[in-house]
Order: C-alpha cells, then sequence, then structure tokens
C-alpha cells in the first residue's frame, strides 16, 4: 500500500498511530513505504540504506523476488489450515530444514519467542518424564536474551533490567551464569539441572560471541551430566554468522535449537528442532498452535531458504564480515569491533553515545541500532557487498565526528 493511494499525508499516519497503537517502540521519523533488497524507500523515494534488515530477518533482501512469487503462489491455493491434514509447504519445510542442519525432528511456531518456549518447554517435560518431578531447572546466561513471552522472558538472563521489569515474578526455574564462563556454568547446575540454554552470540547483551572453549565445553558438560544443551539461534541461524548455523562454527551439535526471524524472508515463522530421542516429549496435546506452520509462510521459508544456500549467503556473510568489521576498528572514539559472520557489533568509549549514533546515522539515512549505551549493532541483508560495507561505514564515521 502506497501512500499517495490513501488519500492521506505522512502526519495523517503519524496521527492514526499516536490515536490508536500502544506504542512500546522508539519511532524512527519516517515514513517505509517500499522495500528493496538492502535499501527501504520513504513515500517520497529517498533511499535509506537498511543494515538492520527488520532485525536479522530480510537476510535474502528485502522483497526478495523468489519470496514473493512464493508467498503469491501459495494465497492463490491455501492461505490457511489448522495443523490436522497434511499440507504440501509444511512437510517440504520441515524436510529441507531437518537435512539442511542435520537435525531429525522439527516443530513450527509463530516467532522466536514462541519457538524459545517451546524448547524451554520440550526440555522440561523430556527432564521430568525421563528423570523425576524435580528434573526442570535450566541455567542460561547473563545478559543474554530469548524473548517476551514469559517463559522466555525469565530465561533471560536480565533480573529487574530491561524486558523483565515490572511484570511480577518470573517462571521458577531458571539461574544466570555469566557468558563464556565455563566454569560458572557447571557450578550454577544442580542435580536438578536438565539443560543448559544459550545464545551462541549475544546480540542484545552487546554482540559477544561465545568462545570456542565455551560452547565445546558446555556440549561435553551437558553430555556427562546427561543434560540438554539448548541453542538460541533466532537471530543468528540461516547464513548470519558465516555458517548455515551459528553453532556450526564451533563443531557442536545441539540436542534441541530454536529458530526464526531470516527463517520467513520476512513471512512470521519460528521453529524448534530437536534429536529423536528429545522430540519425544512432545505428544499429542502437550504442545499446539494455530498459526504454526502456516502454508504461505513455510511457502515463503522454502524459498527464502533456497536463496540462502543457493547463493552461499553464508559464505559473503562471511567475507563481508571481516571486511566490515576490519574497517569499523579505524572508527574514532571505538574501543572494541565484536561480531560473528554478519553480526556486528561496535562499542565505543565513554564520550560516545550509542543512542546518539544512531539517530545521526538515521540523519544520515543508514538504519542501525543501539545496545545499551555505547554499543552500535548491525545485523545488514547478506547480499551486501564491499560498497555498502564502505558506505555504512562512512556515514558511521561521519555521524561520530559530527558528535
Amino acid at each position: 500500500m502506497k501512500l499517495a493511494d490513501t488519500g492521506l499525508t505522512v502526519q495523517d499516519i503519524k496521527d492514526k498511530v499516536n490515536k490508536y497503537m500502544i506504542e512500546t517502540y522508539e519511532r524512527f521519523d519516517f515514513l517505509a513505504e517500499t522495500a528493496k533488497d538492502q535499501h527501504i524507500y520513504d513515500e517520497k523515494g529517498e533511499e535509506y540504506l537498511d543494515f538492520y534488515a527488520g532485525i536479522a530477518v530480510n537476510s535474502a533482501g528485502s522483497c526478495n523476488e523468489k519470496v514473493v512469487e512464493a508467498v503469491v503462489e501459495q494465497t492463490k491455493t491455501l492461505m490457511h489450515t489448522f495443523n490436522y491434514p497434511y499440507t504440501i509447504p509444511q512437510a517440504l519445510l520441515a524436510e529441507k530444514v531437518c537435512t539442511t542442519i542435520g537435525m531429525d525432528k522439527i516443530f513450527f511456531q509463530n516467532s522466536g519467542t514462541e519457538a524459545n518456549e517451546a524448547m524451554i518447554k520440550m526440555a522440561r517435560k523430556y527432564g521430568v518424564e525421563k528423570y523425576g518431578p524435580n528434573r526442570f531447572h535450566i541455567v542460561t546466561a547473563k545478559m543474554g536474551f530469548h524473548g517476551r513471552t514469559f517463559g522466555a522472558m525469565s530465561a533471560t538472563g536480565q533480573p529487574g533490567n530491561g524486558c523483565q521489569v515490572g511484570f511480577g515474578p518470573m517462571t521458577y526455574g531458571f539461574s544466570y551464569a555469566p557468558y563464556n564462563d565455563l566454569k560458572a556454568f557447571k557450578d550454577a547446575c544442580t542435580e536438578n539441572t536438565i539443560a543448559i540454554m544459550i545464545e551462541p552470540v549475544q546480540g542484545e547483551g552487546g554482540v559477544h560471541p561465545a568462545t570456542m572453549e565455551f560452547m565445546r565445553g558446555l556440549r561435553d558438560f551437558c553430555d556427562e551430566k546427561g543434560m540438554l544443551l539448548l541453542i538460541d539461534e533466532v537471530q543468528t541461524g540461516w547464513c548470519r554468522t558465516g555458517k548455515v548455523m551459528s553453532y556450526m562454527n564451533y563443531g557442536i551439535k545441539p540436542d534441541i535449537v530454536s529458530m526464526a526471524k531470516a527463517l520467513g524472508g520476512g513471512m512470521p515463522i519460528g521453529a524448534i528442532c530437536a534429536t529423536s530421542e528429545v522430540a519425544k516429549a512432545f505428544s499429542a496435546g502437550s504442545h499446539g498452535t494455530t498459526f504454526g506452520g502456516h502454508p504461505v509462510s513455510c511457502a515463503a521459508a522454502l524459498a527464502q531458504i533456497g536463496e540462502l544456500l543457493d547463493r552461499d549467503l553464508a559464505g559473503n556473510a562471511a567475507r563481508m564480515g571481516e571486511y566490515f568489521m576490519t574497517k569499523l576498528k579505524a572508527l574514532p572514539h571505538v574501543k572494541e569491533v565484536r561480531g560473528q559472520g554478519l553480526l556486528v557489533g561496535v562499542e565505543f568509549d565513554d564520550s560516545i553515545n550509542a543512542t546518539d549514533v544512531k539517530h545521526e546515522c538515521l540523519n544520515r539515512h543508514l538504519l542501525i541500532t543501539a545496545i545499551g549505551a555505547h554499543v552500535i549493532r548491525m545485523v545488514p541483508p547478506l547480499i551486501i557487498d564491499e560498497k555498502d560495507c564502505d558506505r555504512a561505514f562512512e556515514i558511521i564515521k561521519e555521524s561520530v565526528e559530527a558528535l
């Protein structure tokens, strides 16, 4: 829908949002009317370089032609049905995901936080059924982020901060340990611990990748103690970090992995994949969803995965990530550049506020976000090239210098 077709002005749109919507977002002061590949355009056709990609969603580019075609064709035949009959897109996507990442079973959800809810529920049910009623405890990382529904929010290791503030007591049964501290994670586990749940790169925590020692150590420790390793790949999954899934960078395999964002190519979808043994915890009636495995979202995801794999966008993420992070180290006031593939963070010294950098970049038509006081985060489409990285670098540099 374009503004010219509505008979409204940009201010009319803003007024309607202000009047009718419950706002929990800091709005960027422009109207996103159309998008293509690594760019978003406002109602005047002015171009913005999108290094946020709908929060790591549009990995094969906005309005990717094959994804759009898949969505249009699927809406002509079956837009929605309940999950009792078989559907073609769901079956084909289940096979494609499982065979691509080497997992046995999949359960479809609608979003990342729902995928993490399902992962938590599956792990707890597995523990209780196999070991007894007290085996439900899960250890997660401090400063992690797993979502905003109650289980995922409770698993988020930011007690008293961020998404937990004001929502009362969290769901019982979680403990938190410092990220990349293997000993602390081991110490946090008890005889009632069934799983360790971790992001391979902490995005909301400031873009901190896990170390090889930490990830492999967690896998070995879980095997030793009969516990499950749960990996949250909602943001890192599907080629973002230079491999199809980030855990592949560490040469390990989880017992359950969650995914969303890039999986759907712009359509809402989430999922968990599990080993056959662990997946048995979900039986008829134990978990469900009305829209999970939606035919249109599954068709979009199937096309999206095809684009990601056929164009080797994991390889491009690895190459462009290295190129971009090397350039970013030359920024003024930079303290550290961190990341994995094209999940990139820049930490500035105390003289530079990240939110101010974000807004200065917006004024220059580059879309990024800020994490905390001094870190900016970028998750561009995986189709970007050196020219895009150079332009983004120059805009960030100009923005920092302006401050």
